[in-house]
């Protein structure tokens, strides 16, 4: 008989909601460290969906996503529970930066994850989140963007077992990209399969794309995948809905600045199919002359594009996926 549900310092009971925490430790002036959390635990047995924002804390789109999903989940109507984690770097979160500003060496809790228990800032922050997460979570969506440099459109990382597979195409039509993951460390999903549990990474926006009415449809787009998955796993009642076809593969680089200047893409070629040495954009130095032209390495598709016109050489600039097979639904 489904019983009570605790996790961190949340703790509902069935057919309820809870706020909570995760515990981390303290600051240097007192005050908590700690990741926030929200739990809906449904009146009826079912699976655990854990669902994380702002691993990078310029990547707001998962917070409004997570908050807006627990507000349109009815806890008396549902199988199962549901975990929102509107921002698991906090640290990295307020001071709107993709790492935290504090940690000089962990900056980036996506690269470092699942941490230690003994390690700097931001390796402990992720151990709390991992030890949590790996005990409770029957599945984890960790949403991300392009933050303060890029945009990214509709594109998935999932790990390429049949129960990684099958959470990717649950997010419903507009989730048609799946790039293959195959890392064994540094993020959640890669945590979540070592422990044989299917996660997917989505990535959708970027704080170019914050205007109110597009900052707003984007978490809603995302909300809409999220049900479609709940919709599928029976957690919700209601008909799941899939892509017409797959686009599976892999992302076989980041295309990085080959020189300095300002960056000006190339209208109309963020995820459409090119081919290889398709012009993806220009670099342009301040006399007025292009300083390089950026081609594609592959055929492929640009799935995320650099939105700050200001480039460095090296800098990232266009996510590129090769497309190894189309499969129909």
């Amino acid at each position: 008989m489904k019983g009570e549900c605790v996790i961190g310092t949340a703790r509902a009971m069935p057919g309820a909601r809870a706020v909570g925490a995760i515990p981390v430790g303290r600051r240097a002036g007192g005050a908590p460290i700690e990741i926030p959390l929200l739990l809906v635990n449904g009146a009826d047995d079912g699976p655990v969906l854990w669902i994380d924002g702002a691993v990078h804390g310029d990547e707001p789109e998962g917070p409004l996503a997570v908050l807006r999903l627990v507000e349109r989940l009815d806890p008396a109507r549902l199988r199962g529970a549901v975990v929102g984690v509107p921002v698991v770097n906090t640290g990295a979160f307020e001071a709107s930066q993709r790492g935290n500003p504090a940690d000089l060496f962990t900056y980036d809790l996506n690269r470092i994850y699942p941490g230690r228990p003994d390690g700097h800032l931001t390796e402990r922050v992720a151990y709390a989140h991992y030890a949590t997460l790996v005990e409770h979570a029957d599945m984890e969506i960790a949403v991300h963007s392009g933050g303060a440099h890029s945009y990214l459109a509709y594109a998935q990382f999932f790990t390429p077992t049949p129960s990684g597979t099958e959470l990717a195409r649950a997010m419903g039509p507009r989730w048609d990209l799946l790039l293959k993951s195959f890392s064994d460390r540094g993020s959640p999903q890669a945590a979540m399969k070592q422990h044989g549990k299917p996660a997917i990474t989505v990535e959708l926006g970027g704080l170019c794309d914050t205007f109110p009415g597009r900052f707003q449809a984007n978490a809603d787009a995302l909300v809409d995948g999220f049900l479609n998955v709940m919709r599928h796993y029976k957690m919700i009642d209601g008909t799941p809905e899939y892509a017409a076809r797959w686009m599976v593969g892999q992302q076989k680089t980041v295309v990085l600045a080959p020189a300095s200047g300002l960056w000006v893409p190339e209208p109309g070629v963020l995820r459409q199919r090119v081919r290889q040495g398709d012009r993806l954009a220009r670099i342009y130095g301040l006399s007025g002359e292009v300083a390089a032209e950026v081609r594609a390495p592959f055929d492929g598709i640009p799935f995320g594009m650099r939105t700050n016109p200001s480039v460095q050489l090296g800098d990232w600039c266009v996510f590129f996926g090769v497309v190894e097979e189309e499969i129909s639904a």
